[in-house]
């Protein structure tokens, strides 16, 4: 009984409802905590996530797969759990993990997602990848190709010029 929990409960319903695309975008359950309660951490970084960022996730995220799995959608609902950009791997003076872009991770459900598929791995610190790095264009070629779209394909902007959806590759590895 979150205000994420009761949003990714609605993104559920919708998807139930024939909505083809639904984003669940994360909402801070209590302003007065530090990072106003919600990811941006740069304060109190653990604090935040083990009293109360981790456990709401968790939860939703857990709950969600396992709505869609038993209403049979999960094979035909791609979800995927995309942060912005990770957090450095020190943690600053205040508590808290700055802005960092060099690693951070997906997760990614259903729709043709193979299930239990790990890939990449960063250092000791995440600090950088070591192996297998992804860079954002090769998830969303991944995305679009899931979703129907040869990451090849190209759109037109207003102006009538070419513009590819994506220049990554997609990750077999996960499919």
């Amino acid at each position: 009984m979150t205000k994420y929990g009761q949003s990714v409960l609605l993104a559920r319903r919708l998807i139930e409802s024939g909505a083809r695309l639904v984003q669940v975008t994360p909402i801070a359950e209590d302003p007065s905590k530090p990072n106003g309660g919600g990811w941006d951490v740069h304060e109190k970084c653990a604090e935040s996530c083990r009293g109360w960022l981790m456990p709401i996730l968790d939860q939703a995220y857990a709950a969600l797969i396992r709505d869609l799995e038993n209403r049979g959608l999960l094979d035909e609902t791609l979800v995927c759990l995309v942060s912005e950009f990770g957090h450095t791997p020190k943690v600053n003076p205040a508590g808290g993990r700055d802005h960092w872009g060099n690693v951070f991770s997906i997760a990614l459900a259903g729709g043709g997602i193979r299930g239990g598929a790990v890939l990449g791995a960063s250092d000791r610190l995440g600090a950088e990848a070591i192996e297998s790095p992804v860079t954002p264009a090769d998830y969303l070629a991944t995305v679009y190709h899931l979703l129907g779209f040869p990451p090849e394909t190209t759109v037109r902007d207003i102006e009538n010029r070419p513009i590819a959806i994506s220049t990554g590759r997609v990750l077999r590895e996960l499919i």
